[in-house]
C-alpha cells in the first residue's frame, strides 16, 4: 500500500495517541486525479457534522482530461465510518481535547482510496524544538561517523 498523499506536517505539529482506517466518498474524476498523486493533505482536519465524520480542507486537483463539469477541489469529503467507531472518536475528542488529523490516503489491495486518521494531541513549542535539537543532534552524529570511517588508511 503506497500513500499516494502523505502529510509531513501533522508529524511536527501533533503527537498522535491512536490511528483509525476510513474510506473516503469521492465523486466522479476525483479517483483518477488521486491515482495520479494531484492532491494536498497539509490543511486537511476532520471533524464530526450530524452523525457523520466529514473530512474538510482535503484539496484534490481536479482530472485534467475530462470534459465534467469541475467540482470544487476543497469541498468536503464523507468518511465512512462505523457508527460505534464514530460515537468512540467523538467521545475522544470532545472528552480529552484530541483533534482528527489525516496522516496519509492511499489505496487499499482492493483499489478502495482509504484515509488514515489519527486522533492527535497538538505539540507544545518546546516540544517541537526538542525534537529539532534531537534530529540536529543524530545528523551531526552521523556525519562524525562518516567523516571518521572516511579517515582511517585501509589495511
Amino acid at each position: 500500500m503506497k500513500p499516494i498523499v502523505t502529510n509531513r506536517r501533522a508529524r511536527f505539529e501533533y503527537l498522535f495517541l491512536e490511528t483509525v482506517e476510513a474510506g473516503i466518498s469521492l465523486m466522479g474524476t476525483e479517483v483518477k486525479s488521486l491515482r495520479e498523486g494531484r492532491a494536498n493533505l497539509t490543511e486537511a482536519y476532520a471533524v464530526h457534522e450530524d452523525g457523520e465524520i466529514v473530512l474538510k480542507g482535503f484539496h484534490i486537483t481536479p482530472y485534467s482530461h475530462t470534459s465534467q463539469t469541475k467540482l470544487d477541489p476543497r469541498r468536503n469529503r464523507k468518511l465512512l465510518l462505523h457508527k460505534q467507531e464514530i460515537r468512540r472518536l467523538v467521545a475522544k475528542v470532545r472528552e480529552k481535547g484530541l483533534t482528527l488529523v489525516p496522516i496519509r490516503v492511499y489505496f487499499n489491495d482492493r483499489g478502495v482510496a482509504k484515509v488514515e486518521l489519527a486522533l492527535a494531541r497538538g505539540k507544545r513549542e518546546y516540544d517541537k524544538r526538542t525534537k529539532i535539537a534531537e534530529r540536529e543532534a543524530e545528523r551531526e552524529m552521523q556525519r562524525a561517523l562518516k567523516d571518521r570511517t572516511k579517515d582511517k588508511p585501509r589495511r
